[in-house]
């Protein structure tokens, strides 16, 4: 009786080593391949529309990315709030450009230490070197609610330098409340999304979003 339990422990704890084991080595893998000095944003992050995730289509994200890019002068640095693919399409067109997300969704740990955790309800709890760090903020804050856009509203103003330079993309019945908060004013450039939405979006900017096209 003694031996067969004393087997069944031995038994568990060999299942669990190599689970643990596993467990260890792709974790190690992932540190290697996401050591945020070389980061391949080659690899496909599936949408969690339990968190509210809208991808934009390949061809706004590259619009944006490449307006961003030239909004800001060489070395400068890009704050993408709640906006991962935005980021991605950044790295993609210059590996070298300084592009930080700030994501609840912790897949995106795998960009290394370009990436920092982030939740809009509370929003001061990023890391104090962030704050008036970034030459551009764009962000894309997950739902449509004065709450959720007031709060992003004031991440987006504590991490942006002087002269700040603001874009949010978000749903059109925000216009108002982005005007109120942020003084934003309606873009030209409407961005689309992989999935049609029933809301409209638009990009709102504090400055000519639009001639960086």
């Amino acid at each position: 009786m003694g031996n067969e339990s004393d087997d069944e422990v031995l038994t568990l704890s060999a299942d669990t080593f190599t689970a643990l084991s596993q467990f260890y080595q792709e974790q190690d893998e992932r540190e290697k391949m996401w050591s945020g000095e070389n980061v391949d944003v080659s690899e496909e992050v599936k949408e969690d529309w339990q968190l509210s995730q809208f991808w934009y289509s390949k061809q706004s994200a590259e619009t944006m990315a490449k307006m961003a890019l030239n909004a800001i002068k060489e070395g400068g640095k890009i704050a993408c709030v709640s906006a991962p693919t935005l980021y991605r399409a950044i790295k993609s067109i210059n590996k070298d450009a300084i592009a930080t997300v700030f994501e609840f969704d912790k897949r995106f740990a795998m960009y290394g230490e370009d990436f920092i955790f982030y939740d809009y309800k509370s929003p001061l709890s990023v890391p104090k070197v962030c704050r008036e760090g970034f030459d551009l903020v764009f962000a894309d804050p997950p739902f449509l609610s004065e709450e959720c856009l007031t709060k992003t509203a004031v991440t987006m103003k504590y991490i942006s330098k002087e002269p700040k330079k603001l874009v949010l993309c978000s749903g059109s019945v925000m216009e108002e409340l982005a005007g109120r908060l942020l003084n934003l004013k309606l873009c030209k450039f409407k961005p689309e999304h992989e999935n049609n939405l029933a809301n409209e979006f638009c990009c709102y900017a504090n400055f000519d979003f639009d001639s960086f096209l």
